[in-house]
C-alpha cells in the first residue's frame, strides 16, 4: 500500500492543475502551482521558461541519474465537451477534467514517486524530476530547452497514459510539406501542365510504398497524406499543388534516412518541418523494463509521439490512464489509476535503485 498522504496530496495537486488552463505556451498558471508545491515540500528546484526540474536531496555526482518526466500543458478542449473542462469533478471513482488523463495523472504520480525517494540515502542512482511545458505542440520551449541543463542522464521514464504497461519503443514523427510545380493554362484548351495530376503520382507513391526494414516492436513505417491544396479558379489549370504527409518513423530508421529514401522516389520538392522528433526505444533486457515485467506489466511499441522523441538516452514510456481517453471530450482518469500509478512507479524503481 502507498502512503495515504502522498496519494491524497497527489489528487489535490491534480485538481488544482485541472482547474487552471494550461494550453501549450500558456502554462504560467500551472507552473506557479507546481513551483508552490515543490516549495511547500521543501524541494529545491530549478526553472527555465515554464519548466521545473529538481534532484533528490542526496544527489551524488559520481552516480548515474534517472530522469522522471511528464508535461503540464494540455490541448484545447474540443467542442464535444458536456462538462466544464476546467472543473475537477469526482464521479463514481473518476476524476474528470482537461489534462486529467493526458498527462496530469502521470505527472502527479511521478512527482509523488520522486518525493517518496527524495530524502532516502544510499540509492544506487540519483533521481531527477522534470515537469515540462509545450509537449502537446512539440514546442522547443519544453523539455528540449532544458536537456542541456539536466546533466548526464542514464535513462528516463516518460509519464504518458499507458495503463502502466511498458512502451519500450515509440515512433518518431516527420511532417513533410511537398510542392509540385506545373504550368497554368486555360482549362478549355489543351494548355498548361496540371500540377494536381503531377502530384497524384507522388501521392500514390506515399500511399503504396513499403520500406524494406520492419521494426519488431513498432511494425512498418506509416506515411499518410493529410492535406492538399491547389487551384484558384474552375477554368484555370493549376500551376502549383502542395500536400502534407504525416510520417511515423520506426526505430530501424533515422528520420534523416527516411527523408533520403523519400526524395529518391518522388518528383516533388520535399521540405520537412522538422527532423527532431526521433523514434526511440529501450532494450527489453534493460533493468527498468525487467522490473516492470516482473510486476506483470506488458511491453509494446507505441504509435504515438511524446517528449521521449527528444532524448538521446534509453527511455521508457509508462503511466496511469489510458491513451484512448487522451484528447477526448469529458476526459477523465480513474482515481484508482493514480494510486496504482504511484505504487507501480515506486515498485519498479525500487528493484533498480535499492
Amino acid at each position: 500500500m502507498i502512503d495515504k498522504i502522498l496519494y491524497e496530496n497527489s489528487v489535490s495537486l491534480l485538481k488544482k492543475l485541472i482547474s487552471t488552463p494550461s494550453l501549450s505556451k500558456e502554462e504560467g498558471g500551472t507552473f506557479a502551482i507546481l513551483s508552490d508545491f515543490f516549495t511547500k515540500n521543501s524541494v529545491a528546484f530549478h526553472t527555465k521558461g515554464f519548466n521545473i526540474w529538481a534532484y533528490n536531496k542526496h544527489f551524488d555526482k559520481n552516480k548515474k541519474t534517472i530522469l522522471l518526466n511528464s508535461h503540464h500543458d494540455t490541448v484545447k478542449p474540443n467542442k464535444s465537451y458536456t462538462r466544464d473542462p476546467f472543473s475537477p469533478d469526482e464521479v463514481d471513482g473518476k476524476l474528470f477534467g482537461l489534462g486529467s488523463n493526458d498527462a496530469g495523472g502521470c505527472l502527479v504520480s511521478l512527482i509523488a514517486t520522486f518525493l517518496h525517494f527524495y530524502n532516502q540515502e544510499n540509492l544506487k542512482y540519483n533521481i531527477a524530476i522534470a515537469t515540462t511545458a509545450e509537449e502537446e505542440n512539440s514546442g522547443k520551449g519544453g523539455l528540449e530547452s532544458i536537456i542541456p541543463e539536466l546533466g548526464k542522464l542514464d535513462f528516463a521514464i516518460i509519464g504518458e497514459p499507458t495503463l502502466m504497461d511498458l512502451a519500450i519503443a515509440e515512433k518518431g514523427l516527420m511532417v513533410l510539406d511537398c510542392h509540385v510545380k506545373g504550368k497554368s493554362g486555360h482549362a478549355a484548351r489543351n494548355e498548361g501542365e496540371n500540377a494536381i495530376y503531377k502530384a497524384l503520382k507522388d501521392i500514390e507513391w506515399f500511399q503504396n510504398y513499403q520500406f524494406t526494414k520492419v521494426s519488431d516492436t513498432l511494425g512498418p513505417i506509416k506515411m499518410t497524406v493529410t492535406i492538399i491544396n491547389a487551384g484558384t479558379l474552375h477554368n484555370v489549370v493549376p500551376d502549383n499543388c502542395t500536400f502534407t504527409v504525416d510520417v511515423r518513423v520506426t526505430d530501424v530508421y533515422s528520420n534523416e534516412d527516411v527523408l533520403k529514401i523519400i526524395r529518391q522516389f518522388v518528383n516533388c520538392e520535399v521540405v520537412p518541418r522538422s527532423v527532431r522528433l526521433k523514434p526511440s526505444s529501450i532494450p527489453k533486457e534493460h533493468p527498468i523494463v525487467q522490473a516492470g515485467i516482473s510486476l506483470g506489466k506488458n511491453t509494446y511499441g507505441s504509435p504515438t509521439t511524446s517528449d521521449q522523441s527528444l532524448l538521446d538516452i534509453p527511455s521508457l514510456k509508462c503511466g496511469p490512464g489510458d491513451s484512448a481517453r487522451s484528447h477526448t471530450a469529458d476526459e477523465f482518469i480513474y482515481l484508482k489509476e493514480i494510486e496504482e500509478g504511484i505504487e507501480g512507479y515506486i515498485k519498479m524503481l525500487e528493484k533498480v535503485i535499492k
